[in-house]
């Protein structure tokens, strides 16, 4: 045989055998507690957006407790200085900026701030999130790309400003909280669905830069939760609560401190959703209509309030 085919049959065959070394691996790994596994992130530097509350609260309280120092940042100031007290209530060192997210000129700005003053960031948390909760056609203009600037762009301009760094050290984690809307349609979350694609497929992108890269030190984690009970879906209800519960903030934030500790790729909450997005990519798309009717995908936004306080 012509030699080049014969190191195209070699590199096949070596491929193969490290796919099976990577899944007996990953097996173990799904059974192996965080406590064995997870790796130490005492004295690091987390940068979380949307900190001033929710899941981006919980996190940072958790991060503390780990000995991390954090970086707050929100456009809520009174929110995100009421998460610095309970940080430093962990006994962390804590830092606050207010960042206006839909200014990517604030970003940049507010990003060499953090640089001159506390320094490297070895954990960056893309976690601000808005949603509109209207049908596409019901949603103003501003709204939309307000929702595009927030879900998405932000993390454009972020891991812009601080992967560098990261590159450069080869060590650092960035996390994209994304949502189950980020890997299947709703009715009423058109706008929010596409931004929610967009980073998980801005994650899996930047994953495999990475690694083109060789830069094994630098690791990314993308988050697809359900819904969560933080307020910001509040009003929506899920017809099978025992499948698909409203995940409470506070498991959620655990989950994804331990995805990080344990250099996780994918987190998906439940755990169900692996199984129903297994099915999405077999079955016809008449089937999916038929399962989002049943499971009442279709209908979950009706009875949508959204956060009433906008200063939670």
């Amino acid at each position: 045989m012509p030699e080049n085919v014969l190191d195209i049959l070699k590199e096949t065959l070596i491929t193969f055998i490290l796919c099976l070394y990577y899944q007996i691996v990953a097996i173990i790994k799904a059974f192996l507690p965080t406590s064995v596994q997870g790796k130490s992130i005492n004295g690091e530097t987390v940068l979380i957006t949307g900190a001033g509350s929710g899941i981006g609260r919980c996190m940072a309280i958790r991060f503390a407790k780990l000995g991390a120092r954090l970086v707050l940042w929100d456009i809520n100031e009174a929110g995100n200085k009421e998460t610095a007290a309970k940080v430093a209530e962990a006994g962390a060192t804590v830092k606050t900026y207010t960042v206006d997210l839909c200014n990517r000129a604030d970003v940049y700005r507010v990003a060499e701030r953090v640089k001159k003053e506390v320094g490297d960031v070895d954990i960056l948390v893309n976690n601000a999130g808005i949603v509109t909760g209207r049908k596409f056609l019901d949603c103003p203009d501003d709204m939309i790309q307000k929702t595009m600037d927030v879900n998405i762009m932000a993390h454009y301009w972020t891991v812009k400003a601080f992967l560098p760094g990261m590159i450069e050290r080869d060590h650092g984690h960035i996390v994209s909280i994304a949502s189950s809307a980020g890997l299947v349609g709703v009715t009423g979350l058109a706008d929010y669905c596409a931004s929610k694609h967009a980073a998980v497929g801005f994650d899996e992108s930047m994953r495999f830069e990475l690694y083109s890269m060789g830069k094994r030190g630098v690791n990314t984690t993308v988050v697809c939760p359900y819904f969560i009970n933080t307020g910001m879906f509040e009003g929506v209800k899920t017809r099978f609560p025992y499948l698909l519960p409203i995940l409470e903030q506070d498991y959620v934030a655990d989950m994804i401190v331990d995805a990080v500790l344990c250099n996780q790729h994918i987190l998906l909450l439940p755990r169900i959703l692996y199984f129903i997005m297994a099915l999405k990519w077999v079955l016809p798309t008449h089937c999916q209509f038929l399962l989002a009717d049943l499971m009442g995908i279709n209908h979950f936004m009706d009875t949508f309030r959204g956060r009433q306080n906008k200063n939670e």
